[in-house]
């Protein structure tokens, strides 16, 4: 029996030996199509893959960060008990009741108050005070914190204590999964989890499962630089808008992002509008909140004075920074501010500094990532403030990880996690412990 092969007429058998043609196309379908025809059948599977792929490499970076976050937090509160400082000191000052009040002290006071009362702007004159001339007032920290404390309070009937906890906490998972997101364009996925899991054990990480407001800012920052990479310049104009209204430290976010659109802008690399609306966008949670402020109280310039007659906060090139630097250097400790252990502490981190800025640089990052840690380091060097906070203030720098975890990425996950074992332990004390309760955070 002769076969009949694809596209022949079966009444018209094939002779032996005699030249196939090839076969037809079949014709097109003009009925309506089965699902096994249609296009999300074959790419459901790949697209599974992807989503899964893609939820195991942010699960590595967010349970690396966990870990590492766990372990030092243990440790922090395990000092706390056996020290028993906290409980002869004021509350809102490193005290309380139980060793965990002390995360909702020092600048977490002043945003629970915020997020139950509101502002209250004002230039009151202070006499006989060396490096204050105003009286403290709640206006110099930024209302997005405090207003996230206040409706999940409303939402979940926490106290502002709780609710602050539960912010800050969440947003340091998005910080890190933004960080992991970043770190990974640039050096992989292994660099990713290694930048995630040194956000969490950074000298100043302390702050992150705290109330502060420093988780939700790198949130926002590490997410608005990504915007800017991936070229969503309407999501990176809009993170940083509103990071403008978490930190006035957000300038840097702003002007990063800003002249990145600025040079997409001016190459016509991503068309007019969409960088434009970046640059246009940006500024105007920062503007508006410092505006508001001088408006409340009759000037301008109102924040600033605030900032600078109630905190002695303020831009003196570098001035404080290195007087302070020297005089711990040398074994002055009679210095405004001056808290030895944490001292110490951040001199250590001005060390490493430079060997962190250089395996940054040699990973050749985008120019938003260069623009805003150059910044951010000039923020914290470069303004008059307690020196121990240079650790918590150089905390926002997070692509500083990036080139740490960049060199670091050749070691197996088994060497990668006893390289920050310790580490991870020992951020209990010098990121947690030494900034709350032998420092001032």
């Amino acid at each position: 029996m002769s076969a009949t092969p694809t596209g022949a007429s079966p009444e018209a058998p094939v002779r032996p030996g005699a030249p196939v043609r090839p076969a037809a196309p079949p014709a097109a379908s003009t009925g309506p199509r089965r699902p096994a025809d249609l296009p999300e059948g074959p790419s459901a599977a790949p697209r599974g893959a992807a989503v899964r792929a893609r939820a195991g490499r942010y699960g590595a970076a967010l349970g690396a960060y966990a870990a590492v976050k766990t372990a030092g937090f243990a440790v922090f509160l395990g000092l706390l008990a056996y020290a028993d400082d906290y409980s002869g000191k004021a509350t809102g000052r490193g005290g309380g009741a139980r060793p965990w009040d002390v995360l909702g002290s020092w600048d977490g006071v002043w945003y629970q108050r915020i997020a139950l009362t509101g502002y209250h702007p004002q230039l009151i004159p202070l006499h006989g005070y060396p490096h204050a001339t105003l009286y403290e007032n709640s206006a110099v920290f930024f209302p997005l914190y405090p207003w996230l404390i206040r409706i999940v309070c409303a939402c979940t009937g926490l106290g502002t204590y709780g609710a602050g906890m539960l912010v800050a906490v969440v947003a340091s998972f998005v910080a890190a999964a933004g960080i992991f997101a970043v770190a990974a364009r640039i050096g992989g996925v292994r660099a990713g989890v290694v930048a995630a899991a040194v956000w969490g054990l950074f000298p100043g990480s302390g702050v992150e499962w705290a109330v502060y407001s420093d988780s939700l800012f790198v949130a926002l920052a590490a997410w608005s630089c990504h915007g800017v990479i991936t070229r969503r310049w309407l999501t990176a104009g809009l993170l940083a808008f509103t990071a403008g209204l978490g930190r006035p430290t957000a300038a840097a976010l702003i002007a990063a992002v800003s002249l990145t659109a600025l040079v997409a802008l001016v190459r016509r690399t991503d068309g007019f509008a969409r960088p434009l609306a970046a640059v246009l966008i940006a500024p105007w949670g920062l503007l508006g909140y410092i505006g508001w402020v001088g408006w409340k109280v009759g000037d301008p310039a109102g924040y600033f004075h605030l900032q600078r007659g109630a905190w002695n906060r303020y831009f003196d090139f570098g001035s404080a920074t290195a007087h302070s630097l020297l005089d711990v250097l040398v074994g002055r400790w009679h210095a405004w501010q001056v808290n030895p252990v944490p001292d110490l502490i951040a001199i250590a981190l001005l060390i490493a500094l430079p060997g962190l800025v250089v395996l940054l640089l040699r990973t050749r990052p985008p120019l938003v990532l260069i623009v805003y840690t150059g910044l951010t380091i000039v923020a914290a060097l470069a303004s008059n403030q307690i020196f121990d906070n240079i650790s918590r203030y150089l905390l926002p720098a997070f692509p500083l990880f990036i080139g740490l975890g960049t060199a670091l990425r050749r070691h197996s996950w088994a060497t990668l996690a006893g390289l920050l074992a310790l580490p991870a332990l020992a951020s209990g004390w010098y990121a947690g412990y030494a900034l709350f309760e032998l420092g001032v955070p």
